[in-house]
């Protein structure tokens, strides 16, 4: 009776797993082939600059440096403080005794035993958990940057600006998936509803990451252009 029942979740819910994982496939060969599209590899071409501009007039910008950074750990800060507050309501209600399934027996659809309703906490807590390891590890960047960024140029030393945003960039990449494993636990949070909700709360979570992900209207001249500049920066 229980694979009777269950047989919606072996459906919909890889499906929806399937779309974010095939997603943030496509989003990440859109970053390594063509950055310039994506918001995410025009933010890492900016930031390239950013740290090239701030170590040359050091002097100046130095407080700049650690305020933009220092706003940067704390929105990973919250996301993971977010995340290991879920953790613990979701671990709390694990092992609770009380039994959160029996007032939803009659409104969800698909299997609601005692062995799924555990499948669906364990599946949420340790996605919040893994989001909560890359905010940390990106905060732990991030601060070795707000150091790093500030340590006088020596033409000897290995602490340079290409050294500096390779960290930069590790942090932000961290930051970056900790949010995605956020968005996506939110939709698996829906699970407990049903595996309905999951399909379709997954297909709008991408749409808008799509219409968010990418730079629509940018010409190639242009990013041939950009792409030039970054080269010639690096030289």
């Amino acid at each position: 009776m229980e694979w009777r029942q269950c047989y919606l979740d072996v459906i919909l819910v890889p499906l929806s797993i399937l779309v974010s994982i095939a997603y943030h496939s496509w989003l990440w060969h859109k970053v390594k082939s063509q950055p310039l599209t994506t918001v995410i590899g025009t933010n890492a071409t900016g930031r390239r600059f950013w740290v090239t501009a701030i170590i040359k007039d050091n002097d100046k910008k130095n407080i700049l440096a650690v305020q933009t950074l220092r706003n940067t750990i704390m929105g990973s800060t919250l996301m993971a403080t977010t995340s290991i507050l879920l953790c613990a309501g979701l671990a709390a209600v694990i092992s609770s005794t009380y039994s959160i399934k029996k007032p939803l027996n009659n409104s969800v659809f698909g299997a609601h035993g005692e062995f799924m309703v555990a499948i669906k906490y364990v599946t949420n807590l340790s996605v919040f958990l893994f989001s909560f390891l890359c905010h940390t590890l990106s905060i732990r960047f991030i601060n070795q940057v707000n150091i790093l960024i500030n340590t006088p140029q020596d033409p000897a030393s290995v602490v340079g600006p290409d050294y500096v945003s390779e960290l930069l960039e590790r942090g932000f990449l961290l930051n970056t998936v900790g949010n995605r494993l956020f968005y996506a636990a939110l939709p698996l949070m829906l699970w407990i509803f049903g595996p309905v909700l999951v399909f379709m709360c997954s297909v709008i979570v991408v749409t808008l990451l799509y219409n968010l992900d990418f730079v629509f209207g940018f010409g190639r001249k242009k990013q041939i252009d950009v792409k030039c500049r970054v080269d010639c920066e690096s030289m």
